[in-house]
């Protein structure tokens, strides 16, 4: 089904030509749409798609088997076209044109895509990577649901689901910046006006150059990739600092950092590991730490909400088998030791950081999140120094 894959894999392995212009074929459109979404100016969404297509050239060899190629190449059109703006706006010295916020109600489609488009992109960015993925498959690409659950590794029900979660994501960003719509009717709008088609000649002049490593392009063709580059990289970073208490003690590339001091004044109670559901935040914490004391990778995902626990399914398993997991999460459940929740800081009525005290680390925090009614972990542990680590 992703022979998107398929192509790049030629390209890599076989210097393929025929196979990389199929690609940028293929996806140009894609590209180009969003590159325009973005700076509104065509001659420099045509060279943002270069310098996406030449960043794709360099990296064909490193991009994984689970990879999207489609969300890959949105992201780092955004990633371009965001850095292509800061140069912009550094050598002409001017901001780039506020867009427009009025309130709607039940506008004309046209004037409403109008308001919608400069914002799209932005509302993208917050999703978590499927759901992103989702998107762009179902809207950008006309894909249908069975489509997109087999480019995502799940059923077409859970694609339906995923879709439908994420429309009404990016129907709450765009409501809070005063545009009012129903998911069907942004559904319609994305499917009918998200991708437009490139000039003629774009995709053989993105082939040609592309396939030099940008080699024959213009130097300002070569800073967008280069700024581009550096976005992604940062990107990555964040990401994987962001990902969370078990896949951090899981993957053993950082340490858990907590605030630590010495409470011997307060009471410790008994351990007792056991699945309380999701009713409260304090249920969610003592169902986290049932799981990992079970070895149960599924289990502790489920305490998760749904874009904490996809990076946490994927990041945790890149690095590990599910069995080292499962011993791993054993070790950390006995290694925390007992605990209580000290106090809640409500942030909304379905946002909160539920503050603990552990007997062997001491002060932390995590953020919780409401979802359809259940108490789902929404981050890693926060604190500040001095700091203890559990590796």
């Amino acid at each position: 089904m992703n022979d998107d894959l398929t192509l790049l894999r030629e390209y890599a392995r076989r210097n393929s030509e025929e196979a990389f212009a199929a690609l940028v074929a293929r996806h140009v459109n894609l590209v180009y749409s969003v590159a325009l979404r973005s700076v509104r100016n065509a001659d420099l969404a045509e060279e943002i798609t270069q310098a996406v297509f030449i960043i794709l050239a360099r990296k064909a060899g490193s991009l994984g088997d689970q990879t999207v190629l489609a969300g890959w190449l949105c992201r780092t059109a955004r990633y371009a076209s965001a850095n292509a703006l800061r140069v912009q706006r550094r050598r002409q010295q001017r901001e780039q044109e506020a867009h427009m916020q009025s309130g709607l109600n039940e506008p004309e489609a046209e004037e409403a895509w109008a308001q919608i488009a400069p914002l799209l992109d932005a509302a993208l960015e917050k999703l978590g990577r499927k759901d992103h993925d989702a998107v762009v498959l179902r809207f950008f690409e006309n894909r249908n649901f069975k489509e997109v659950g087999a480019m995502l590794g799940a059923s077409e029900n859970a694609a339906k689901m995923r879709v439908s979660r994420a429309l009404e994501k990016l129907r709450n960003f765009l409501t809070k910046r005063g545009l009012s719509s129903t998911t069907a009717i942004l559904a319609g709008m994305i499917s009918a006006n998200s991708v437009q088609v490139a000039p003629v000649a774009l995709a053989k002049s993105v082939t040609a150059i592309a396939l030099a490593k940008g080699a024959a392009t213009s130097i300002s063709t070569l800073t967008l990739v280069k700024g581009a580059l550096k976005v992604m990289a940062w990107t990555k970073m964040k990401t994987v600092a962001a990902v969370g208490v078990a896949v951090i003690l899981a993957t053993g590339t950082t340490g858990l950092v907590i605030q630590h001091r010495h409470q011997t004044d307060r009471p410790i109670p008994e351990k007792s590991w056991a699945f309380k559901g999701y009713a409260t935040p304090e249920a969610a914490i003592q169902s986290s730490f049932w799981a990992m004391s079970k070895g149960d990778v599924n289990a502790l995902a489920a305490c998760f909400t749904p874009e904490f626990s996809d990076r946490f399914m994927e990041t945790a398993r890149k690095q590990k088998t599910d069995d080292e997991l499962a011993a791993m999460f054993v070790k950390v459940a006995a290694t925390f030791g007992n605990f209580r929740v000290t106090r809640r800081e409500m942030l909304t009525n379905d946002e909160l950081i539920l503050h603990l005290w552990s007997t062997h680390i001491g002060d932390a925090s995590v953020p919780m999140k409401k979802v359809e009614g259940e108490w789902k972990i929404n981050g890693d542990l926060k604190s500040d120094n001095p700091a203890k680590r559990i590796h």
